[in-house]
């Protein structure tokens, strides 16, 4: 099974936003030492939630920063950006990273909707600009001259350049948050990332992928091979007692969600409009404990068959120090235990 540090990195204070993003590159560089799989990277806007704010330009620093660690998005907010800018990013990122990209795309929030409006996006055509926008971007990593009228856009493109590092293209994994999304792209035999959830709810979706495979007549080499490349988001606190972690880890994460919230519960008093705020990460999937608590949930995961699990250390306002901490005892405690057993 592989881990990955979930760089996440809260901010309420403007004024500390460039601390935090460094704090977050030392982040990566110490995973990256510590023999971690994976820097994933999320994206959100306007509310100090994410402080690097764009996973593109800070995956660009990542990957001159870093050597061997995969560079992964959790996800990029596709129905944000036009579709050929974001082809050329990409395809400049994988050169970067010599094909280090795990390239995790979505449509976009399905619950901050500040977010659409400060892009002048209307929320209602967010998964319709997905769609559209991942068929262009399929279609100019793979054809040279070609034109493109749709919806939301009208192209005619000469040639993108630089063509990706990675032939054909980088693979693409798909965002999930409902068990509908799963045997959608089940049927299609997509790699998915899956949400912050339960173990339980992890099993019944990981069943649910492998249902809809076979049902579309996927052979069981293929499901496998599918299922091993599923990624798992979790939130975890490794501490030396279960004590010190419930002490130091669980208000971290408890005041992490809260602030979340802050602004999509300002902008729903102001104007009376919200997205779909359940869909948001909750209090699911928090990893809190000593090293044999953290590696018998993990543990639970790897039985599944999945790849990976992609997991946030620094905890909203944690300092970096502590999640310092409690990464290194999940690579020295945990980590190997759980590669062991799989």
């Amino acid at each position: 099974m592989r881990f990955g540090t979930f760089l996440f990195p809260e901010c309420s204070d403007p004024r500390e936003d460039g601390a935090v993003i460094d704090d977050a590159l030392a982040e990566a560089r110490l995973c990256d030492r510590l023999g971690m799989d994976a820097v994933w990277l999320a994206e959100h806007h306007f509310d100090g939630n994410c402080a690097y704010v764009d996973p593109l330009a800070f995956a660009a620093a990542l990957a001159v920063a870093t050597e061997r660690v995969a560079i992964g998005f959790a996800v990029i907010q596709t129905s944000l950006y036009h579709p050929i800018r974001l082809a050329e990013q990409l395809s400049l990122l994988d050169h970067l990273s010599k094909g280090r990209l795990i390239l995790g795309l979505g449509r976009g929030t399905f619950f901050n909707i500040y977010e659409y409006q400060g892009y002048g996006i209307d929320a209602d055509e967010a998964q319709a600009r997905y769609e559209e926008a991942v068929h262009i971007i399929r279609k100019a990593w793979t054809e040279m001259a070609f034109e493109h009228h749709g919806r939301f856009w009208s192209l005619r493109v000469p040639a993108l350049r630089p063509r990706p590092y990675t032939r054909p293209h980088p693979e693409i994994w798909w965002a999930t948050s409902s068990e509908h999304s799963i045997g959608e792209h089940a049927r299609h035999g997509r790699p998915v990332l899956l949400n912050a959830q339960t173990n339980d709810t992890t099993r019944r979706r990981v069943a649910l992928y492998r249902q809809g495979m076979r049902e579309a007549g996927f052979g069981e080499d293929a499901i496998a091979a599918n299922v091993a490349k599923i990624w798992v988001w979790r939130s975890a606190y490794v501490g030396a007692t279960g004590a010190r972690a419930e002490a130091v880890g669980r208000p971290a994460f408890e005041a992490m969600i809260e602030h979340r919230k802050k602004m999509r519960d300002q902008v729903e008093r102001e104007q009376g409009v919200k997205l779909s705020p359940h869909l948001a990460p909750g209090l699911n999937g928090f990893l809190c404990g000593a090293p044999d608590t953290v590696a018998t949930e993990l543990a639970e995961l790897a039985e599944l068959g999945i790849g990976g699990a992609l997991i946030q250390f620094r905890l909203g306002a944690l300092p970096y120090e502590a999640a310092a901490e409690s990464i290194e005892r999940f690579m020295r405690e945990v980590a190997p235990r759980v590669r062991g057993a799989a």
